[in-house]
């Protein structure tokens, strides 16, 4: 059967604990020695026993020179976390002004928009519409520029199409103002001279043998007559 577990209980008999205490003394001892050279490791060990003798074991250096980097090291992690502490405090207390502000914020918006106005007085009432017109102001005088600015566009724009239909207007003007190809063509036939009919051959009367002189002469007077007619270009 194995070696059932020893309960940890402080020893009442005196002659066995001193016993006890020295021979836990020295392992526990021998087991710092150990740790030391096998990890490299600076052990200070200090004990009293329970009429107060120190019994102590360092390794490598001095007690002194141990012990001094226990309390720079210890210090060190004391004002870490009493700064840890501080921050955390600090971070709190920033917390809760920034939710205060917040909370300010959002009833004064809500009584912009006209809420929670139960509560204000007078004064407050007063203060409030005095804030609400001077937040106004900025408001009606951007909105002022740019009505202005588009009513300048708009009558930029009714400039430019007045000037675009005042140009089509007299580019109609002129073009019905100039005669179009056919009426040149008819202008042009219609003002030409008349054309010139050639004169009439004047046939004579063939002298026959029995012809009268009369006739013939009368023949001539009638050729030269239709001779006067014909027009002198």
């Amino acid at each position: 059967m194995g070696r059932g577990r020893v309960q940890l209980r402080r020893i009442e008999n005196n002659i066995s604990r001193q016993v006890t205490f020295s021979k836990r003394r020295t392992g526990l001892v021998k087991k710092a020695h150990e740790i030391s050279v096998l990890c490299d490791a600076e052990v200070a060990l200090i004990v009293f026993s329970n009429r107060g003798k120190l019994f102590e074991y360092s390794s490598h250096s001095s007690m002194e020179r141990i012990l001094e980097r226990y309390e720079q090291k210890s210090y060190a992690e004391r004002q870490l976390a009493s700064s840890s502490s501080e921050s955390q405090e600090n971070l709190s207390l920033e917390c809760s002004k920034i939710t205060s502000t917040i909370e300010v914020l959002q009833r004064n918006l809500r009584q912009f928009r006209g809420e929670e106005l139960d509560t204000l007085s007078l004064r407050d009432l007063q203060l409030l519409e005095q804030q609400i017109g001077n937040s106004l102001k900025p408001i009606r005088t951007r909105k002022n520029k740019l009505m202005h600015e588009s009513i300048s566009l708009l009558q930029k724009r009714e400039r430019s199409l007045q000037d675009q239909n005042n140009k089509l207007a007299k580019k109609l003007k002129e073009k019905e103002q100039t005669p179009t190809e056919h009426e040149l063509r008819n202008l042009a036939s219609s003002s030409s001279p008349p054309s010139v009919q050639p004169p009439a051959t004047v046939q004579f009367p063939s002298l026959t043998i029995g012809g009268s002189y009369k006739s013939m002469e009368g023949s001539i007077r009638e050729a030269q007559f239709n001779l006067n007619l014909v027009p002198i270009l």
